[in-house]
């Protein structure tokens, strides 16, 4: 044929700058479908962790020291679903960044911080739940509701000025084309941000989780045995009991969390870590879509929250904890 069709017409982002980047086209049902799905996505994940949210913040009986902490998971899972997911969305399926190079330096540095926060959130955890099971008299002392709130608020903190940090740093930009938004890290940063945000984190959880499952798996032997002897349980035995499901429940967000995260570093350390990639893509939407699964994981395993949640919507103002 000696013409082009409409359809298979060359589409670029930025049609005036000789340097822009190509527009994949897409059918009209394609783009309906998809923004109507990721929409979809964000407004479950930003509604999900809202109700933890108002649970948590609202309710003084819920105010302890591992709540404190869902909480702050929470609170970045909920900037994933009203930020990240939106900015995201646009970028995959218009497959051009249209905010800018500053939107884009900051977009990364939030997606950096949500990251590595929620990641330190899930230590914190890790580390709560090893002083309950593990040290359960010291437990009350050493873990004050008060002292949670310092650390976590020191660790978004640190998190900050490492996320910052990384995207000051990052300066060797090498765009291929105008209307993308990707920061090319040094090899060095890499390797930096893979032990420090990764590798380290997830090696200290799971060591931890290792030793509370197994203590937690003594405990709730000696508390079975006994109650099948006929014996009086203390209020210690069934407070220890309530800990070491609390661990478990835990432990299976920190278990979801980690098999979300694992395939995406690993192609950190490969050249198909380009945006670009469909594999790519699949592996940072999985990320994405773990923000909204924690609360399902709270729905299904803690009655408190089902408790809560039924009394938000329906606006009660009697709150009991099962």
């Amino acid at each position: 044929m000696g013409y082009e069709t409409e359809y298979h017409k060359t589409h670029f982002c930025f049609p005036a700058n000789n340097s822009s980047c190509i527009k994949t086209k897409r059918s009209t049902y394609e783009y309906n479908i998809m923004y109507v799905f990721f929409s979809l996505l964000s407004v479950w994940t930003v509604f999900l962790n809202l109700l933890v949210i108002i649970s948590i913040s609202h309710f003084k009986k819920l105010h302890t020291p591992t709540n404190m902490l869902i909480l702050s998971l929470a609170v970045a899972d909920l900037f994933v679903g009203l930020i990240v997911m939106p900015l995201e969305a646009i970028r995959l399926i218009e497959t051009c960044w249209y905010f800018g190079d500053t939107i884009c330096r900051l977009f990364i540095l939030i997606l950096g911080l949500l990251i590595s926060t929620s990641l330190s959130n899930l230590v914190l955890i890790a580390v709560d739940r090893y002083m309950a099971v593990c040290h359960p008299l010291l437990y009350p002392q050493k873990i004050t509701t008060t002292r949670t709130i310092i650390i976590i608020s020191v660790s978004w903190f640190c998190c900050s000025v490492y996320s910052i940090s990384l995207v000051l740093t990052t300066s060797h930009r090498k765009y291929t084309c105008y209307g993308e938004c990707i920061i090319m890290t040094t090899f060095a940063w890499t390797i930096i941000d893979l032990f420090v945000s990764f590798l380290f984190p997830c090696i200290f959880i799971i060591t931890l989780y290792l030793r509370i499952f197994y203590v937690a798996h003594l405990q709730v032997k000696v508390i079975n045995s006994l109650m099948r002897s006929g014996k009086h349980l203390t209020e210690g035995s069934v407070k220890r009991k309530s800990e070491s499901k609390a661990a478990l429940t835990l432990g299976i967000i920190v278990t979801v969390y980690l098999f979300s995260w694992i395939p995406y570093y690993s192609l950190t350390l490969t050249p198909i870590t380009r945006m670009t990639s469909v594999v790519a893509y699949f592996m940072l939407w999985m990320l994405y879509i773990n923000s909204g699964l924690n609360p399902l994981i709270y729905a299904i395993f803690y009655p408190w929250f089902r408790t809560s949640v039924k009394h938000i919507l329906n606006l009660s103002k009697i709150f009991a904890i099962e």
